[in-house]
């Protein structure tokens, strides 16, 4: 540089150079700042939540790299865990992807899943693992209600079903309280999100859980004019004789007498008490005795009552037609508004069964239960016996006074045999007119055997009602009582009494048999008339089913118990 212009190059690099390098580390400096703010931020963040994460950050490159675990959870005991199945978290968390931090969990670590963001608004939160069937019976049993257009769409849809589609309703029906969540990060899982507040709980653990079903005892028998209510006649004198009897001198059968008797008490305690029934997906898991105004405290397997011969499954391995009409028929008795068991599937075979119009009118008046003037015209009209049986006797008359006259001109040799003859002749054609009409009313009997038995079909509901007509006046049923009220009744008995159950879930078998091989037969009718009332049982329950199936509660059933199926786990968050 010429030395005239006064400037040397230590100048140079002062003024000029250090500047230009002073301005290339802005961007390094303004990085670290920003990134060091952003870690903050986030960390903040993660302590507000209660998260525990590690965190790197790259200065230069302006990277936060956020390694958090994965979890899979589920609810907490609703009797042993109480306070924390029914309140919410007090430290819910505010990153995108944990709303199911609204609850309490119990959870387990599965994993880690990392981050690198740059902000600290992409910070996301993962999601957990969650059965979708514990979620959902969780979430009905704080109240929330199903919203059956969600879940159309999503059994319909699957995986392509539009984000904030709801499948769950707060109790008023007008929040969402579970919805579709987008599926970032969720490995082809079904995504969801869950929002809840303090006051949409409207249960508590006084209340029946989902899935469970209180069977009602059948209603005592009336008091007996001279009697105590519910007692037995002679029981009071039979009671005192046994007491005065010296005790056995047999230890043994002392202890083993001692024992009947506690378990006849127990018999006769658990048949005035209401059941409790759990109904899972595979059919009856416990039922536990306990008075209706007591809360059910435990689902512990070992309080509860013996029920392996309604057990859809045998412990063989073997299914059991027992299990599956008593699941079908407790599915179809609560499934209500109220309580909502639609965990179990009842199979298609038994609804479409029970759509069948299956029972001949014609049946239902040979067991008298309803008058043929009541059903179509079904048999053949036989109107002319009267006249001629009128006309054979005024024939065999006029024939008797002939005889009796020619009798009459005889020598009485011979009018003592012609008087022989005839009587003879007269006793002869008298056996035979019997046998005649026997021959007839025995033809007449199997047509009208026949005609019944093509007859044509009434509907389950109708040949229930015309059972249950039939059954309160025979007074096998109270007069009060309606159609759910006698099947609770009748399967509170299956529970308890494993001969009834059998001998019912037989005729039900017969009954279907025939529905599916091409009618009633002759032997179908012998078996119904032999007992006529474990039939118009039979009715009832199927009647029961039939109105399940076809109410707008079905419906969902099916929606609802089709996407259990299809998604076992889901992702929540």
């Amino acid at each position: 540089m010429p030395e005239s212009s006064g400037y040397t190059a230590t100048d140079v690099i002062t003024y000029i150079g250090v500047p230009l390098a002073v301005l290339g580390v802005l961007p390094i400096l303004y990085n670290t700042v920003a990134t060091l703010a952003a870690l903050s931020r986030i960390r903040r963040m993660l302590r507000h939540s209660r998260l525990t994460a590690l965190t790197r950050s790259d200065v230069v490159n302006r990277v936060i790299e956020i390694e958090l675990p994965r979890y899979a959870v589920r609810p907490w005991d609703r009797f042993a865990n109480r306070d924390e199945y029914w309140t919410l978290s007090r430290h819910p968390s505010s990153i995108p992807g944990g709303s199911w931090t609204t609850f309490n969990w119990r959870t387990n670590v599965i994993g880690h899943n990392t981050q690198r963001v740059e902000y600290a608004d992409q910070l996301r939160q993962p999601q957990v693992e969650v059965a979708f069937d514990d979620l959902i019976c969780y979430l009905l049993d704080l109240g929330a209600v199903p919203d059956p257009h969600g879940w159309r769409l999503l059994r319909s849809t699957g995986l392509w079903t539009p984000v904030g589609c709801a499948l769950m309703l707060s109790p008023d029906g007008r929040e969402k309280a579970l919805t579709l969540a987008p599926l970032d990060g969720s490995d082809g899982h079904l995504s969801l999100a869950v929002s809840w507040f303090g006051p949409w709980t409207t249960r508590d653990y006084s209340h029946l859980p989902p899935y469970w079903v209180r069977l009602p005892p059948p209603p005592p028998p009336p008091p007996v004019d001279g009697t105590k209510k519910n007692s037995i006649p002679g029981e009071d004198s039979r009671s005192a004789a046994e007491e005065s009897v010296e005790p056995l001198q047999d230890g043994s059968s002392s202890l083993h007498k001692a024992s009947l008797d506690s378990a006849r008490r127990q018999g006769a305690s658990n048949a005035r008490q209401p059941i409790t029934c759990q109904i899972s997906a595979e059919g009856i898991v416990t039922a536990l005795c306990q008075d209706a105004e007591a809360p059910l405290q435990s689902t512990l397997q070992l309080d509860s009552l013996y029920i392996e011969h309604i057990r859809v499954r045998r412990p063989g391995g073997t299914a059991s037609s027992n299990g599956v009409w008593f699941a079908s028929a407790a599915t179809a008795y609560g499934t209500t508004s109220q309580t909502v068991l639609w965990n179990y599937k009842i199979p298609d075979e038994i609804l479409a069964f029970s759509r069948k119009e299956t029972v001949p009118c014609g049946v239902m008046v040979l067991l008298d239960v309803v008058g043929e003037s009541a059903t179509p015209d079904w048999a053949t009209k036989h109107g002319g016996d009267h006249a001629a049986h009128l006309e054979q006797f005024s024939r065999r008359a006029r024939e008797q006074r002939a005889a009796m006259e020619a009798e009459a001109r005889l020598p009485p040799a011979e009018k003592a045999q012609a008087v022989r003859d005839r009587m003879m002749r007269e006793n002869e054609q008298r056996m035979q007119d019997m046998r005649d009409r026997l021959r007839l009313e025995t033809q007449r009997k199997e047509a009208r055997m026949q005609e019944a038995l093509q007859s044509p079909k009434w509907d389950t509901k109708l040949v229930a009602e015309h059972n249950l007509a039939w059954l309160k006046t025979t007074g096998v049923v109270s007069a009060e009582m309606g159609l759910k009220e006698v099947v609770g009744t009748l399967l509170h008995r299956m529970v308890l009494d494993g001969e009834f159950t059998s001998t019912l879930c037989r005729m039900l078998d017969l009954w279907k048999a025939w529905a599916e091989n091409g009618g009633m037969r002759k032997s179908d009718f012998a078996a119904l008339q032999e007992d006529q009332t474990t039939f118009a049982y039979a009715t009832l329950l199927v009647a029961l089913i039939k109105d399940t199936a076809t109410a707008l509660e079905g419906t969902l059933s099916m929606d609802l118990q089709e996407c259990l199926r299809m998604w076992r786990t889901v992702r929540l968050g």
